[in-house]
């Protein structure tokens, strides 16, 4: 079977026949896979206008409830996802929005090395507690298997643990392994010479693998199965995973499915190492399910995800080293902690909450919600202590002399910087912080931080509150920082 595969810019609008033609469906197959992955929330249908075709960005409102089977021109149709889906023997990569320049000046290669680092952050982020991998995608008539998770879980553990193996522990006599001291002085003969023992015979122990045993050859074979799988459909180089070869055995050689099935339970029962827990579970999974990628019909398997501004936030809180959850006391600035702030409150825990109060009440009632900023980073730096507001938008924004505004945050988003602030001023103030700065930080595909501009509210800036700085970050260094590690000192956003 041929394998399509191609790469798709997340909330581009294409056309029905820019989908047809690209991913080489016939009428019928383009109106099925259209449904298909509206079903999935991966693809949103908007209005055919020439308003549409200049955004970048996809809210609400635009979105159509449309029939599948409507004219070619009638809709334009939008990737609300970054990462890759595979949909019988078609392959979706799908890049993030910002990631431009494939588009521009007759440009069609293909960003398949930024893409690569999009999948090892989506990849870091997805172990992490908010977990973004599915096992099933869907639910009802629309719930399919995710069965390239799985196999990507499994080549990635056998990278990290090597293969399942069931070890027996010997214990010999003279043998090469380590001596079992406490064995030997219990139950060995020992020669008594200048008053030291001498043990002519030592207990030692040394771990054997069985490497007939059924469950270590079965992963094997899947393991085999699984890169071939990665391989036939193309992303064995996106997601730089080396091919493995272990096996020349077949899945049906182990047995009927209900048999292996029952093995694996077994084993299960008798196990109680952790990580083998997880990889007989993982496995068992694997062969409960249709295990062929590319042939599950109209089902739909996916690696990625629909909030891409959810990893964005993520990142930028890690690299930029948010203090949202550090105890006041250990911020670091010049001055003692003011009377009244309990060193171990969190800086999140100042900002106030609604208070609500009947008529008839004695006291308010305080509310569970307040506001919430992204990201806060405070401390010293050779100007003096500092205090960063940053909020990680996830848009195109086009801000830019002689064109209109269009991707920019709204209203609601720039009343709330300012409002940030003005939470913090108290503790602001009481501890004479010099440097105190709002912005908006967007991802870019350019090679360094660009100062974009501002955005200012008349009304907010009276009251001596400081205006919001936008700056388009480097993606790709940003992730390089999170992948690694690493952290991106404030001073280079130069605010």
């Amino acid at each position: 079977m041929k394998i399509i595969s191609r790469f798709v810019r997340e909330q581009r609008r294409y056309s029905k026949n820019e989908l047809k033609n690209s991913f080489a469906f016939d009428e019928q197959g383009v109106e099925k896979f259209i449904k298909t992955l509206k079903a999935y929330g991966i693809l949103k249908a908007v209005n055919n206008s020439k308003e549409q075709l200049e955004l970048s960005d996809l809210v609400d409102e635009d979105v159509q409830i449309a029939d599948e089977t409507a004219g070619n021109d009638e809709y334009l149709y939008v990737f609300t996802y970054v990462g890759v889906i595979t949909y019988s023997n078609r392959v979706v990569k799908i890049y993030p929005k910002y990631m431009l320049s494939g588009e521009h000046d007759n440009n069609t290669a293909e960003p398949l090395e930024p893409m690569k680092q999009v999948m090892k952050v989506l990849e870091r982020y997805s172990n992490s507690e908010e977990q973004i991998i599915n096992l099933f995608n869907g639910d009802g008539e629309n719930r399919s298997f995710n069965l390239l998770a799985i196999i990507l879980f499994l080549l990635n553990d056998y990278h990290e643990y090597g293969v399942y193996n069931n070890s027996e522990d010997l214990i010999e006599v003279n043998g090469d392994g380590a001596i079992l001291w406490q064995k030997t002085i219990d139950e060995g003969f020992a020669l008594i010479r200048d008053n030291h023992p001498y043990y002519t015979e030592l207990y030692t122990e040394k771990t054997i693998d069985d490497d007939m045993d059924y469950f270590k050859r079965l992963h094997e074979c899947i393991l085999t199965e699984c890169s071939k799988q990665l391989h036939d459909s193309q992303l064995e180089e996106l997601f730089e995973m080396v091919s493995v070869e272990l096996s020349e055995e077949e899945i049906s050689d182990f047995g009927e499915r209900e048999y292996i099935l029952d093995r694996i339970q077994a084993e299960l029962n008798v196990q109680f190492n952790t990580r083998r827990q997880i990889l007989l579970k993982t496995m068992y999974t694997y062969i409960s399910q249709e295990r062929n990628v590319m042939e599950q019909n109209e089902g739909v398997s996916m690696f990625g995800t629909t909030a891409f501004h959810a990893v964005w936030e993520k990142i930028c809180a890690e690299v930029f080293n948010n203090k949202l959850g550090t105890p006041i006391g250990s911020l670091g600035l010049t001055l003692p902690l003011a009377a009244g702030f309990d060193k171990r409150k969190k800086l999140i825990e100042i900002i106030d909450l609604p208070e609500w109060k009947a008529a008839d009440m004695d006291k308010p009632i305080e509310a569970k919600d307040t506001l919430i900023p992204d990201i806060i980073t405070a401390g010293q730096s050779e100007a003096g202590d500092y205090f960063v507001i940053l909020d990680a938008k996830y848009y195109n924004i086009q801000l830019e002399k002689g064109k209109s505004l269009r991707g920019n945050p709204g209203i609601g988003d720039v009343t709330k910087q300012y409002l940030y602030q003005l939470a913090y001023r108290d503790f602001i103030e009481k501890h004479s912080i010099p440097i105190v700065k709002n912005c908006f930080i967007m991802p870019t595909e350019e090679d360094g931080i660009i100062v974009k501009g501002s955005v200012r509210l008349k009304m907010l800036e009276a009251l001596g509150l400081e205006n919001i700085q936008i700056r388009l970050l480097p993606a790709q260094r940003v992730y390089d920082a999170y992948l690694h590690r690493k952290k991106i000192p404030i001073e280079e956003l130069k605010l």
